[in-house]
C-alpha cells in the first residue's frame, strides 16, 4: 500500500520523487548551514589572528550572505530531481541571480569602502583635510557598480543591453549638456583635489581678490578675505585663470623705498646703507639682501631696500615690515636725517 502510494504521480511526478526533492532541499541547505556556522566561523578566527586587515573584509563579504540565497540555491538543486515546467525554473534561476548579484555588489561596495576608508585614514594625518572629493569619488564608484549590475541582470533576462546602453548615452548626453556648468565646477573640484595648486589654509590671490582657503567644495572653494567676508569662487574659475599660492614660498622677496631731503648733507647720506644694515641685524627672519641710493627724485633721494622674509605668513610680513620701518625712523630721528615730501620751489627773478 505505502509502495503504491509511492508510485502516485502528480504532475508528471510521483511522490517518491517529491519526497527526494524535499530530502535534497533540506540536506543542500544543512551543507550550506555547516558552511555558514562551522567552516565561515573558523575562517573568521584565523582572519582575526592575522594582521592584513582585507581578510577580514573578504570574510564578512560572504559571511554577509543570507539565507534567501541559501534557500533558493538549495530550491534550484532540488528541482533538478523532479519534472517541472520550464517557466518555473527560469524563475528560480532569474531570482538566484538577482539575489547573488546583490550579495556580490554588496561584497565588492565593503572593499570599495575599505580601500576609499585606508586612503581617508592616511590622508587625515594632512593639515586641513577635506574628505568631499574622496567621499563623492566613493560614492560614484558605487553608482556606476549598481549600474553595471543591472545591465547584467536585463542581459541575462533576454533584454537588448545595447540598445539600452545607446539610450542612456545619448540620455547622459542630454544630461551633461544641460548640467555642463554644473559638471565643469566638479570637475575642476577633482583637477584641484588631484593636481593641489592650493589646499585649506593656503593665503591664495585670485585677480584682485585675496585671502586664505576655508574649504575647496564640490561646486565652489571658500575664501577669507583680507577685510574677514567669505569669497566663494566656481571651482571653474579657479582652475581657468592665474592663482598667486604665497603659502608655497619658502621665503618672501620685499622691496621698499624710501626718500630723504635733498638737504642733507652727503656724510649722512653716505651713512644710511651703514644704519640700514645694522637695524636688519637687530631683527629677526629678515635677511638684507641690499640697500642703495637709487635715483634722484623729484623732491628726495630715493634709497631702495631689497630683503628676504623666511615666513610665508602675510601678517608676519606685516609685523617685520613695521618694525623695520619704525626702527628706520628713529635711527634718522636720532642722526637728524630728514625723510622727503612732495615740495615745490618756486623762483622768481626781479
Amino acid at each position: 500500500m505505502n509502495i503504491e502510494i509511492l508510485n502516485y504521480n502528480f504532475l508528471e511526478n510521483s511522490v517518491l520523487d517529491y519526497l527526494i526533492a524535499v530530502g535534497v532541499f533540506f540536506l543542500a541547505l544543512a551543507v550550506l548551514k555547516i558552511f555558514k556556522f562551522t567552516v565561515l566561523m573558523k575562517l573568521k578566527k584565523i582572519a582575526k589572528q592575522t594582521s592584513v586587515e582585507f581578510d577580514d573584509i573578504l570574510i564578512e563579504s560572504i559571511d554577509a550572505i543570507g539565507w534567501p540565497l541559501y534557500s533558493f540555491l538549495s530550491i534550484y538543486i532540488a528541482i533538478q530531481f523532479i519534472q517541472f515546467p520550464n517557466i518555473i525554473g527560469k524563475i528560480i534561476s532569474v531570482v538566484i541571480l538577482v539575489i547573488l548579484t546583490y550579495y556580490i555588489v554588496k561584497a565588492i561596495q565593503q572593499l570599495i569602502d575599505f580601500g576609499f576608508g585606508k586612503v581617508i585614514e592616511k590622508k587625515q594625518k594632512e593639515e586641513n583635510f577635506d574628505p568631499a572629493i574622496i567621499n563623492l569619488s566613493k560614492r560614484l564608484l558605487k553608482g556606476v557598480l549598481w549600474i553595471f549590475a543591472v545591465i547584467i541582470i536585463l542581459q541575462n533576462l533576454g533584454y537588448n543591453v545595447s540598445t539600452l546602453i545607446a539610450g542612456l548615452g545619448i540620455g547622459g548626453l542630454a544630461i551633461a549638456i544641460a548640467l555642463q556648468n554644473i559638471l565643469a565646477d566638479i570637475f575642476s573640484a577633482f583637477c584641484i583635489y588631484f593636481d593641489k595648486p592650493f589646499q585649506i589654509g593656503d593665503f591664495i590671490k585670485i585677480g584682485e581678490d585675496m585671502g586664505k582657503v576655508k574649504q575647496v567644495g564640490i561646486k565652489s572653494t571658500r575664501i577669507e578675505t583680507l577685510q574677514g567676508e567669505e569669497l566663494i569662487i566656481s571651482n571653474r574659475e579657479l582652475t581657468g585663470t592665474r592663482v598667486h599660492n604665497f603659502k608655497k614660498m619658502e621665503k618672501r622677496r620685499i622691496v621698499f623705498n624710501f626718500g630723504i631731503t635733498y638737504e642733507t648733507p652727503t656724510e649722512k647720506v653716505k651713512k644710511v646703507p651703514e644704519l640700514v644694515k645694522d637695524i636688519f641685524n637687530m631683527v629677526d627672519g629678515a635677511d638684507l639682501d641690499r640697500v642703495h641710493f637709487k635715483t634722484f627724485g623729484d623732491s628726495d633721494l630715493n634709497f631702495e631696500i631689497v630683503y628676504f622674509l623666511s615666513s610665508s605668513e602675510y601678517n608676519d610680513y606685516m609685523d617685520i615690515q613695521q618694525e623695520i620701518n619704525l626702527s628706520i625712523k628713529d635711527a634718522f630721528e636720532k642722526e637728524g636725517i630728514h625723510f622727503a615730501y612732495p615740495t615745490k620751489r618756486v623762483f622768481v627773478e626781479k
